[in-house]
């Protein structure tokens, strides 16, 4: 039965997109043109269609760029879903509830999507969907009520002023389009929406900002677009850089701690298992479930203030028990010695071959991933998969959990991560750029780099970046790391990321960059339109010395070096 997830009276043009789509670092933010040069539909403009994807996928920032398309005049007339999808779907619902823009979500069974995609355009109402000859009745999907406690009641009543009264109107209006019956506590928030990826995200925070919105649990900071206490001296554009600060400031002035980082499960108080945590940013929420075996959805930008003001979210998604089996069984053919560059290779193709359920990864009993491994392999995952988690066998803490009975298997071998390494080095040999530190690097991993570069300095025609945590810089410049990293010329750059950064803290000069993070290979040639070349950290530290990149692939991808 074809669902309305969002009202809205609308008629557009069809775009069938193949695969879901990530619209931060997919979607450019102003025009709707889809930007990412690894989806199909590369070139594309979502503006003003009936658009149709299976579900969205990669990064939470999604909802606030939709947000933004909307504000721009840009926005898709509608969202049509064959899969559950929150972040879209909440974008939609902050557009039309707070801002007046109607953008209509809608979720269809496997038949009428199809059906739908074979036609040119679409009319959608509150009661149905004409296209073409294809006439589909819609409807409010049958739900349980949702539950309230007396305190949610106490927020939806303003007893805790209007900024907790609007962020609960939506936590509870989100809740009933997902079907869950009842909300939960939270101990602690990561907010993703700190980004400055349009005037939306300012325009949304500072209007909760002066309703009083005040942070109820711990609340952390995902990295923001700016240097904050240097982006002057740094030259960014005054255009740029002020709204931007001033966006990271209004949520300090919430309460939230101005930790800028995106890898909150660096920070030395982090959630332990079972533990109900709201957060936001792509990588952190399926590092969280997975590896930390905490419990959180994939929270949407808005959402995560929604829930820091309020302690409570939707008992839903992976939150329950039931929605942690895993559902699609990877069998990985494991190659002999790999590097560390094998752990976000193999996190980008378990993506591609899960896109829309949670995999368990089996082949690699026998390996002993660092934790840096397993921040690499989820965040490579969340760049081509919708899912909030994922199993590794014999290494991740619930990997033990019995299959969903309908679970089924797929082969990833060998050659797909030959065919990955050449899809993720198109750039030339000569190399401009090193950028380290997508999801920000750890205290560890800065001190292998420094060790890598020991005795040595970065080549005169490169620029070698990190970009890392106020914690772990700390951390680094007490511990000597970072005068190591200095002496050889290396560049450490505090509060924002490489998904994040624009010119002129992004060399502008730079034409190749070299990273060894499967999520910014992913991510880059769109976001920094530049070519890119992918390797593990000793290799970017060898392209940092030298300025060249080695155009052969490391032993470990070579057919008669691997072992079944």
């Amino acid at each position: 039965m074809a669902t309305v997830l969002v009202a809205a009276s609308v008629s557009g043009p069809i775009l069938v997109c193949d695969e879901g789509l990530s619209f931060w670092g997919g979607v450019h933010p102003e025009t709707g043109v889809i930007i990412d040069q690894m989806h199909p539909q590369c070139g594309q403009s979502l503006a003003g269609k009936t658009v149709l994807m299976p579900t969205s996928r990669g990064s939470c920032t999604g909802s606030g760029v939709l947000l933004g398309l909307a504000f721009a005049g840009n926005a898709p007339k509608a969202l049509v879903f064959r899969e559950a999808e929150d972040i879209l779907t909440l974008g939609a619902v902050i557009a039309g509830k707070l801002f007046d823009h109607g953008i209509a979500v809608l979720r269809l069974s496997a038949e009428e999507y199809d059906a739908l995609a074979q036609q040119e355009a679409a009319t959608i109402t509150a009661r149905d969907l004409v296209a073409g000859p294809l006439s589909l009745p819609l409807s409010q999907a049958a739900r349980a009520p949702l539950e309230l406690a007396d305190s949610d009641r106490a927020f939806l009543e303003g007893a805790h002023g209007k900024a907790a009264q609007t962020a609960m109107e939506i936590i509870t209006t989100m809740a009933i389009a997902i079907g869950a019956t009842r909300l939960i506590d939270v101990t602690r928030v990561h907010i993703d929406g700190c980004i400055y990826a349009s005037p939306a995200f300012l325009t949304f925070a500072r209007a909760m900002a002066d309703l009083g919105g005040r942070v109820r649990v711990p609340t952390t900071m995902n990295a923001i677009s700016v240097d904050h206490a240097n982006w002057r001296t740094q030259g960014v554009a005054e255009a740029f850089g002020l709204p931007a600060s001033q966006l990271a400031n209004a949520y300090v002035e919430m309460g939230a701690r101005p930790s800028f980082t995106c890898a909150p499960y660096l920070l030395e108080d982090r959630p332990g298992e079972d533990e109900a945590i709201a957060w936001a940013e792509s990588n952190a929420v399926i590092y969280a479930n997975s590896v930390l075996g905490a419990r959180t959805v994939k929270h949407a930008d808005f959402m995560d203030l929604c829930a820091a003001l309020t302690g409570r979210a939707a008992m839903s998604g992976v939150y329950l028990d039931e929605n942690r089996a895993p559902r699609r069984i990877l069998n990985v053919e494991a190659p002999a010695q790999p590097d560390d560059a094998f752990w976000p290779m193999l996190g980008w193709l378990a993506g591609q071959a899960a896109p829309d359920r949670i995999p368990l990864i089996t082949g690699l009993e026998g390996t002993h991933p660092s934790d840096d491994d397993l921040k690499a392999l989820c965040a490579a995952f969340g760049t081509t998969s919708a899912a909030p988690m994922l199993h590794v066998a014999g290494i991740t803490p619930e990997a033990s959990r019995p299959p969903s009975p309908d679970a089924d298997e797929v082969r990833i071998p060998a050659a797909d991560f030959a065919r990955l390494w050449d899809r993720f080095n198109k750039g030339a040999e000569a190399v401009d750029l090193v950028a380290l530190g997508s999801p920000h690097f750890s205290a560890a991993e800065c001190a292998v780099f420094a060790g890598l570069m020991e005795g040595a300095r970065v080549h005169d025609a490169v620029t070698a970046i990190i970009t890392l945590g106020r914690d772990t810089l700390a951390a680094i410049k007490a511990n000597g790391v970072k005068a190591r990293l200095e002496a050889a010329g290396v560049r450490i750059i505090p509060d924002l990321c490489w998904c994040s950064i624009s010119e002129p803290v992004f060399p502008p000069d730079a034409r190749v960059l070299m990273t060894n993070s499967g999520k910014y290979a992913h991510y880059a040639p769109a976001l920094s339109e530049r070519a890119v070349r992918f390797g593990s950290l000793a290799q970017c530290a060898e392209t940092a010395r030298t300025g060249r990149a080695s155009t052969t692939p490391p032993a470990w991808l070579k057919a008669d070096r691997v072992v079944a």
